[in-house]
């Protein structure tokens, strides 16, 4: 059969379940008295979720497009990381969309916008000018919370202030928790009642959770397939919160509609179930509800169905999130390598990067310290790998470019933090420093390491490897080829650029402007660089440093071991409230 997006042009992506890496939440919107734009039908609103960001409004996502429809319900459900300490504003911005460019052009009309806070409130001037999609919002008065209130309703604004009428847009927010997992759904209808006179219905179907309060929230809604009565829909996948606040028993209710062109569907009838039931349909059997019109039933005498919603295939995929593989005994091991090229200058002049002052640390320790104190919470034993690169080192005094600071071959672990620092201040002496500044070979030794641990099939130990360097690497070519095999181990590489160099050539080790590439052209499978020059955290506290390179490393963790379907080794039992079946 022919198929359409359901409710308009816009694609309909399938809900899929995020990395339960930091606490998301979920938003769900709709609107109501929305200004009407077109002459012969009604408008045809879509939103977009903007984001401010460094005084910019950057467009995060956007819902489909829902056809002639001033009381939209919205199937798009926005998912946004939620940082508690952080006031994090975001601009709701609704068009009438005319399909002939992207949404949010100066061919769509506006309809109004509204913005708000995800967490906390905060003082917001009134904004002026004309509505656009990132730079120059049209104002509205002082944001508010949603993630505190779950739901808020607010009237849509215009430029300069002025009311879009009697629009409204509500915004019901849900923070992701408990079991962190998607199901996946397959459903399919048969002789379905015909609604049109020429030719015959054209349903999707659509998906609601009933919530304790009775009122209902849209989970899910299919495409349209045209012109069948025995349709088949695409599998789609929604989060097992959204679907049922993560309760086997929770009431769903399932609505088959004949789509018009106009907004005016035609109900052709209900189903009502719960995943508990949904379940059944797992392997190889079926799940089917009677699809019901209570209107027919009452008044026809030997009324059955207006035809069968059949599930089917079901499957359960649990997403693990950080704290379920460190609550499962991972262990975060952690290396430091020191750069003691000749860049840096003789230790024992005040002005060298490696001056040990009795009075202050120098910004080695500094990085060191602030970045070691975070991770050895997260490994039992409690020692560190301590490397360092670039010096000539005794007996010899030949050029190494990995090599145990404690110079014990056999063993490059210290005690802790503290036993890290004694080991630098006492190799100091006892070295040359010398260059050039290569980096590969330290990477390689690491990854051998994170090789043997991949080889375990557990998820048991994640390796942090944090590089502490004055200068761009020399050996860059080597570095971006060693990265990129990394990349397929469980391990994470921090690089703080000490002192006052430049460092512009280092971004390209960190993936954030584009995909790292080995010489011969291989994409990294996972980011896992994050460079930063410790000159931007000098006058900041110790925790805003290690709060900024280690942020990507929960995400990265989780990524790693998704990517290799390795499961928390213990993992933690689901909320007792919920008896949901193992994941596959």
């Amino acid at each position: 059969a022919r198929r359409t997006a359901a409710m308009g042009e816009a694609p309909e992506p399938a809900p899929q379940a995020p990395l339960a890496v930091l606490s998301k939440v979920e938003l769900r919107v709709s609107c109501k008295h929305l200004l009407d734009r077109d002459t012969l039908n009604k408008s045809d609103p879509c939103v977009l979720l903007l984001m401010q960001s460094q005084g910019q409004w950057m467009e995060v996502d956007r819902s489909e497009v829902i056809k002639s429809n001033l009381n939209p319900v919205f199937a798009k459900i926005f998912t946004v990381d939620y940082y508690f300490e952080e006031v994090q504003k975001l601009r709701f911005e609704v068009y009438d969309s005319h399909g002939h460019a992207g949404v949010g052009t100066h061919d769509d009309d506006f309809l109004g916008g509204m913005e708000c806070t995800v967490g906390q409130v905060s003082p917001c001037p009134l904004l002026s000018g004309t509505p656009r999609r990132c730079n120059n919002p049209s104002p509205t008065p002082r944001p508010s919370q949603i993630v505190a209130q779950k739901r808020v309703t607010k009237p849509l604004f215009l430029k300069y202030g002025k009311f879009a009428g009697k629009s409204t847009i509500t915004v019901i927010s849900e923070e992701i928790s408990g079991n962190n997992g998607y199901v996946e759904l397959s459903f399919r209808a048969k002789k379905l009642d015909d609604k049109d006179l020429f030719s015959k219905s054209d349903p999707f179907l659509e998906i609601y959770r009933i919530d304790d309060d009775g009122s209902e929230q849209l989970v899910y809604r299919t495409e349209v397939v045209k012109n069948n009565l025995s349709p088949i829909w695409e599998p789609f996948k929604v989060s097992l919160n959204s679907l049922c606040s993560c309760e086997e028993k929770r009431k769903l209710r399932g609505v088959v509609w004949d789509y018009d062109s106009r907004g005016k569907h035609d109900f052709i009838g209900e189903f009502f179930t719960t995943f508990e039931e949904m379940q059944k349909a797992m392997g190889e059997n079926k799940v089917q509800w009677d699809c019901v019109n209570p209107k027919y039933k009452v008044k026809k005498r030997n009324y059955k169905n207006s035809g069968v919603v059949v599930l089917l295939d079901l499957k359960i995929h649990r997403v693990y999130s950080f704290l379920d593989y460190i609550m499962g005994g991972c262990q975060i091991h952690f290396t430091v390598a020191i750069d003691f090229t000749a860049s840096n200058g003789d230790p024992r002049n005040s002005c060298s990067l490696h001056y040990i002052n009795p009075y202050q640390p120098n910004e080695y320790l500094k990085a060191l310290v602030a970045v070691g104190e975070i991770c050895q919470d997260y490994d039992s034993d409690k020692k560190f790998s301590a490397l360092g690169f670039g010096a000539r080192i005794p007996p010899k005094y030949e050029v190494s470019h990995d090599f145990a600071i404690n110079f014990n071959p056999d063993n490059d672990e210290c005690e802790g933090i503290q036993g890290v620092v004694e080991s630098y201040q006492s190799c100091l002496p006892k070295i040359q420093l010398y260059g050039p500044t290569n980096v590969a070979p330290i990477i390689s030794r690491v990854a051998r390491v994170a090789a043997d641990e991949e080889r375990t099939k557990e998820a048991s130990q994640y390796f942090i490897l944090l590089i502490l360097t004055d200068g761009v690497v020399t050996d860059m070519a080597d570095t971006r080829e060693a990265i990129v095999r990394a990349s397929y181990l469980p391990m994470s590489i921090i690089i703080v650029g000490v002192g006052n160099a430049d460092f512009t050539d280092m971004q390209i080790l960190d993936g954030d402007d584009g995909v790292l590439r080995s010489p011969k052209g291989e994409p990294v499978l996972r980011d896992i660089v994050q460079f930063v020059p410790f000159r931007e955290f000098k006058n900041a506290s110790p925790t805003a440093l290690a709060k900024c390179v280690l942020a990507e490393v929960p995400k990265q963790v989780v990524e790693y071991y998704s990517y290799k379907a390795f499961p928390p080794r213990c993992p933690q039992p689901d909320n007792p409230d919920s008896n949901l079946s193992s994941p596959q």
